[in-house]
Formats: structure tokens, sequence, C-alpha cells
């Protein structure tokens, strides 16, 4: 005799970087298993590769990971976990006023979002002619940025750069990002000066960030703290 299947329930979200709805169920046994077994390497890749994992998992493979903002896919993440062992996030955050005591926060994960910047824009000019046109960093790029010991080195920054260059604007030519080798871009990217490097480097700076803002009091020296937590490890437990 087959054993009963258990309903899950489903839920409705929308993705920040395009607006599109999409339905999910909360993560089940094996999906957590799939994430205690990341976090036991304590490795970011691998942490990376769980969470694609359990994305495509509850979103039943309609969304499409690899091709995600970094910031959508933390978003994603956070929404089904919290279906899945609920919505309050409990932290041990630090007082800055005296930097030794810690205290106990509940953090409710509805009212985490993705922060966008008014003075954040994807087309970096460069000077009156040249103008280039950038695209946010993908879950394949982040993936393949990470170091064994999970640290980005200055060699991955650069690619993840290159590899979010989408157009080149001359006048009134457009290089697709199709239309130039990596070569040819890195020889770009190589001959700017400090300014025009810097904006580049500003838009990844002031791109969209799961980001929250909480106050809570010190209990020996009774003062108001505030600890702006920002990206998906801020809020993971």
């Amino acid at each position: 005799m087959a054993l009963p299947k258990i309903a899950v329930p489903t839920y409705e979200l929308e993705i920040p970087s395009n607006k599109e709805k999409i339905t999910y169920r909360p993560f089940l046994v094996k999906e957590e298993k799939l994430l205690l077994l990341a976090m036991e390497t304590e490795q970011e890749a691998d942490m990376l590769n769980a969470i694609k994992q359990i994305i495509n998992n509850c979103t039943f493979e309609n969304v499409d990971v690899e091709t995600l903002p970094i910031f959508d896919i933390e978003h994603i993440f956070l929404k089904i976990r919290a279906k899945s062992v609920g919505e309050v996030i409990n932290l041990k955050l630090l007082c800055e006023d005296d930097g030794e005591t810690y205290v106990d926060v509940e953090i409710n994960i509805d009212d985490i979002n993705v922060e966008f910047q008014d003075d954040h824009t994807d087309h970096i000019k460069l000077n009156d002619d040249v103008t280039v046109i950038m695209k946010y960093p993908q879950y394949n790029m982040m993936a393949g940025a990470m170091t064994g010991t999970g640290e980005t080195n200055t060699k991955f920054v650069f690619d993840i750069i290159r590899k979010s260059v989408a157009q080149v604007v001359e006048g009134e030519t457009i290089h697709e990002r199709t239309d130039f080798t990596d070569k040819d871009l890195d020889e770009f990217i190589e001959s700017l000066n400090t300014k025009q490097f810097k904006d580049i480097q500003n838009f990844f700076e002031t791109m969209p960030k799961l980001k929250h803002e909480v106050k809570f009091k010190n209990p020996k020296t009774k003062k108001m703290n505030k600890v702006t937590l920002e990206g998906l490890n801020s809020f993971f437990v």
C-alpha cells in the first residue's frame, strides 16, 4: 500500500527586480537536509548552491535562478524560509554604544525588504561620448566568484565587473556585449582613470540590497542602538 502524500500549502511573492509574481511552497525535510549539509562545509559557494536548489524546488522550477540578480535570490529564499521555519528571526546583536553587550532581538521577516537607492543608476557616463550600461550580477556570476575559502579576490572582482557590462555606448554607436571579447573589455576597463573606475564600482555599492534597520535598547546603558543588517548572511540563522 502506498504511503499518503501530505498536502503542502502554496504562497505568492513578488520578485523585487522585475515585479513578477511567483508561486512557492515551504521547504521540506529534503531541502532542509541540503541546507544543513552546505552549512557543515562552511563554504559560501556550497551555501549558494544549496539555496539555488531549494529555490528551484520550492518554486516548482518556474524561476530561472541562474539569471536572477543576487538580491532577488536572497529575497526569495528569505520568504521561503519564513513559511518553512517561521516568520520571526532571533538574533543576538552587539550594542555599538559600549561595544560589548549583546541583546536578543526578534525580527519579523515580513519587515525585511530589498532597498532601492534613489541615486542608483545602471548608466555610467564615463565622459561626454562614452557611457557604460550595466546589468546586475546574477547568481551564476556570484557562484563563480567564490574561492575555496569563501572570499572574493581581486581577479574575481574584475571578473564580476566584466560580466556585468551589458553595453558600451559611444556617441550614436551601441556596442552590445556580444560585439567584443573579454580581452577587449579587460583592456577597456584597464584604460579607465581612477574616477571612471570608481563610478563603475559605485553601481555595485548602490545596487539594491536586502536591508533592514533594527533599533534596540542596551539594558546596561539604557541607550538606544541602531544596527543596519544587509545581505542574507545577516539574517540567516
